[in-house]
């Protein structure tokens, strides 16, 4: 309820579902919640907002995407609506904040694509909602300054990030939300809580657009989106992650050979999939990971992406898979050459046996202890995380395509041949 001197008006908050009810009453003073999608994460950050705003705080929401904001926004209206509509307060549509006039109560949502535009503002309540999806420093560097003046409160909301989700991703570690939920978890000061609830704990959520929704995804996805599990180790994946080896980029031997790696995506780099990009080098019995240059990029984009590798790191050859568009790739390749003005030694690779059957030898190798990945190299840092993601969450018989990995496999299986390699080209001036 809203009361003025003349008049009460009624605040219509949601009822939170049973799993949100701890996360919504605590006091803790940093709050990580994980959800899973459609969990009503965003309707328990509008009653905490609502709550605090009518105590005389200040909260700012923020979401990375403009659209992300709009069910936010939609929620503080609904449930401000009678005072909204009599004045009590002002509401602004375009910069999305509703206050009370000469005063610091206000309740604000913005958009945290780019972290920095959270700066210069300060809060009671700071909201930041897939958290997974932001650049650490909107917290680190923006976020927690804010709070100082105030001692004011956090809370961060997020989905367990599916591989293909994370695409869409700024955060520099992909896992930092799960980190961050680990440590809540763990805390026993009071300071820090974690809550988590699942798609099925929503009871507002269609049973059977739930269950066809569930029969589209992996077991893997639903895991992670539905459940809103934070998965380390896939069961039945080929590589555990005891089995990835580290060396500092320091302590790295001399490189006998090293390759690129391509694997393309299934738009041939146009938007849809990662184009895989690894480079690798070997020394005697073993392999080293140097670097995952992987993304979304264009074909002449992953073309001088690839090249460039190739002169940066002094490589032998680039390799790209014939049986998916080889000459197209080579023709990529041969544009980005003559661009930057390079001579490059191009390979075909072809992929005669099934993917599972072509991973699983250099898994075992991993498994040997034959297989590091390099660390601290400037271009190196906060990469390799993604291509150990996918790793260690293929299962053999999976429908998607993971191009780091196959990548990966293309540049260990040619550092360590079962047999020769007829396709070098060189090309490029």
């Amino acid at each position: 309820m809203v009361a003025t001197q003349s008049s009460v008006y009624t605040v219509r908050l949601r009822q939170p579902h049973p799993a949100q009810e701890a996360f919504v009453q605590s006091t803790a003073k940093r709050k990580v919640a994980r959800s899973g999608r459609r969990g009503a994460k965003t309707t328990a950050a509008a009653t905490l907002s609502i709550q605090t705003f009518l105590a005389g705080g200040r909260v700012l929401y923020a979401a990375p995407t403009a659209e992300q904001i709009g069910r936010y926004w939609f929620e503080v209206k609904r449930a401000l609506e009678a005072p909204l509509a009599s004045s009590v307060y002002y509401k602004n549509e375009t910069s999305h904040f509703i206050e009370t006039p000469g005063t610091e109560q206000r309740l604000r949502a913005k958009t945290a694509w780019n972290s920095d535009t959270l700066r210069g503002d300060y809060a009671d309540l700071l909201i930041l909602d897939e958290w997974q999806l932001m650049d650490e420093d909107a917290w680190e560097l923006v976020g927690a300054p804010m709070l100082l003046d105030n001692d004011g409160d956090a809370v961060f909301l997020y989905t367990p990030p599916s591989l293909r989700s994370r695409s869409i991703s700024k955060a520099r570690n992909p896992r930092h939300a799960a980190e961050m939920y680990e440590r809540a978890r763990r805390d026993e000061t009071g300071r820090w809580a974690a809550y988590h609830w699942t798609s099925h704990d929503n009871p507002h959520l269609s049973r059977t657009a739930l269950e066809t929704i569930t029969q589209d995804m992996t077991q893997l996805a639903i895991r992670q989106e539905i459940l809103a599990e934070d998965v380390t180790e896939v069961p039945g994946a080929l590589w555990l992650r005891e089995n990835i080896r580290y060396i500092d980029h320091r302590d790295l031997p001399d490189l006998e050979r090293l390759v690129v790696g391509i694997d393309p995506s299934g738009g041939a780099g146009a938007g849809h999939d990662e184009v895989g990009i690894i480079v690798g080098g070997k020394a005697g019995d073993s392999a080293y990971i140097l670097a995952d240059l992987s993304g979304h990029y264009s074909p002449e984009e992953w073309g001088r992406r690839a090249v460039t590798a190739f002169m940066d790191y002094q490589a032998d050859r680039i390799l790209g898979e014939s049986n998916f568009g080889g000459d197209m790739i080579e023709a990529v390749i041969q544009t980005a050459a003559r661009y930057l003005n390079a001579h490059v030694a191009y390979d075909k690779v072809t992929a005669s046996r099934g993917k599972a059957v072509r991973a699983e030898p250099i898994a075992a190798m991993y498994e040997q202890g034959r297989v590091y990945h390099v660390r601290g190299l400037e271009n190196v840092i906060g990469k390799l995380d993604q291509l150990e993601d996918e790793l260690t969450s293929w299962l053999p018989g999976d429908n998607w395509s993971p191009n780091r990995l196959d990548a990966l496999v293309w540049v260990v299986s040619d550092l360590f041949p079962l047999g020769g390699s007829p396709g070098l080209r060189f090309i490029g001036g």
